[in-house]
């Protein structure tokens, strides 16, 4: 990294490209989950079956965290980028055709593995660019872009669902990999270090091993998990529980949906103004304390029996907005030890990140009762999560 671009502000149009490319991960859950109950319709499958496309996904761009990262401190960010976004809309484009929900979960494995390139590549182009609290700010800036996905692409998904079926979602992916490959290949220039490292599985592996070591990782990392779990319990299991529990309308579903996002674009504004002038971790701190508020009020409505949509919708608002402004700045606290080996850090956040996102949609669908109760009390466990993980960064770096 040039030390002198540390300083330096970011373009609007980078910024908007690096928040389209890292809402990419949620693009592949916003548009596609108000589906979900169609798509079990469709081919005759059981609740857990269609939440399998959801799994399989997170399962891919796991992997793909693991796959993209290593290979762009290697050759490059954008040439990596390209072939990502080529895999994404190779898969994407055959998705239509599929003819059983097992083939359709495995094209989201695949789709999840391409368009996990966007997303770990956005985010080590930043610490290509910036450290520490200047880091911290694109990313809340790179959220406000992420947090118009979760606003429109429920509401569209929804929209194409009613009047398209599954296959016009996977049409809409199509577009929309076609103009991210567009606008890489004409707007983005390389921004990874001169000095590239090996490829060499072993090499990767003592790199990957040495980063997660490092309590300056691994502390962050949790808080970090704690607010993408609290956020996952909404996105992986609010369809169900909306539309099947609730008997909430699949059109005003997507526009819940979007409701509760508005808390994201709120947090990820505020991280934006405030991050230099406070610090990445006075955030962290409110945003734990915010998520375990409204963690705690949705699994309360949920257990006492409350089946009024409002009970579920206005406390993860609550959750929405204290994770967001979770997010910037422990992923540029995680990031910012490790300029030359941005790509690979970057990897860990989001395989690991991923990961348990796969389990904790596995694990709703599974324990899914037709009330809000196991999303709430995720909820709620993330955020207690995040307190103590808060606490025990804060201790370690005294």
């Amino acid at each position: 990294m040039n030390p002198s671009l540390n300083n330096r502000e970011t373009s609007a149009a980078l910024t908007i490209l690096l928040g389209i490319l890292i809402a990419l991960s949620a693009l592949g859950t916003d548009l596609y989950v108000p589906a979900l109950p169609g798509i079990a319709d469709a081919f005759g499958a059981p609740v857990s079956a269609a939440q399998l496309t959801l799994t399989t996904y997170f399962l891919g761009i796991a992997a793909g965290q693991l796959l993209w990262g290593p290979l762009s401190d290697r050759f490059g960010r954008r040439p990596v980028l390209l072939a990502a976004l080529g895999t994404m809309l190779a898969v994407t484009a055959a998705a239509p055709f599929l003819q059983s929900i097992g083939a359709l979960a495995a094209a989201r494995l695949v789709q999840g593995l391409g368009m996990a390139g966007g997303v770990v590549v956005a985010r080590s182009v930043v610490r290509d660019l910036h450290a520490h609290e200047q880091a911290a700010r694109l990313l809340a800036r790179m959220m406000i872009v992420f947090s118009v996905v979760p606003i429109a692409a429920p509401i569209a998904g929804a929209a194409l669902a009613a009047h398209g079926g599954w296959p016009a979602i996977f049409w809409a992916y199509v577009a929309i990999a076609i103009a991210l490959l567009a606008a890489v290949a004409l707007g983005l220039r390389e921004t990874a270090p001169a000095a590239r490292g090996s490829i060499h599985p072993l090499h990767i592996a003592r790199t990957l091993a040495s980063i997660v070591s490092q309590r300056r990782f691994f502390a962050p990392l949790l808080v970090f998990l704690c607010a993408q779990v609290a956020i996952l319990s909404w996105v992986t299991n609010s369809a169900f529980t909306m539309v099947r529990g609730l008997g909430v309308p699949v059109a005003a579903y997507g526009w819940m949906f979007a409701t509760v996002m508005l808390g994201q674009i709120v947090g990820a504004w505020t991280s934006s103004r405030l991050v230099v002038r406070v610090g990445s971790a006075r955030l962290l701190g409110m945003g734990s304390w915010l998520m375990l508020a409204g963690g705690v009020t949705a699994a309360a409505l949920a257990w006492s029996g409350s089946v009024a949509w409002l009970g579920a919708v206005l406390p993860f608002c609550v959750v929405l907005l204290g994770a967001s402004l979770i997010v910037p700045s422990a992923t540029a606290l995680a990031l910012s030890p490790f300029p030359k080996a941005a790509g690979s850090a970057s990897s860990l956040i989001g395989a690991i990140g991923f990961t348990i996102a796969a389990l904790v949609s596995t694990l709703l669908a599974a324990v899914f009762d037709g009330t809000a109760r196991p999303m709430a009390s995720v909820a709620a466990a993330a955020g207690v999560g995040a307190i103590v993980s808060e606490r025990l960064r804060r201790r370690g770096a005294a």
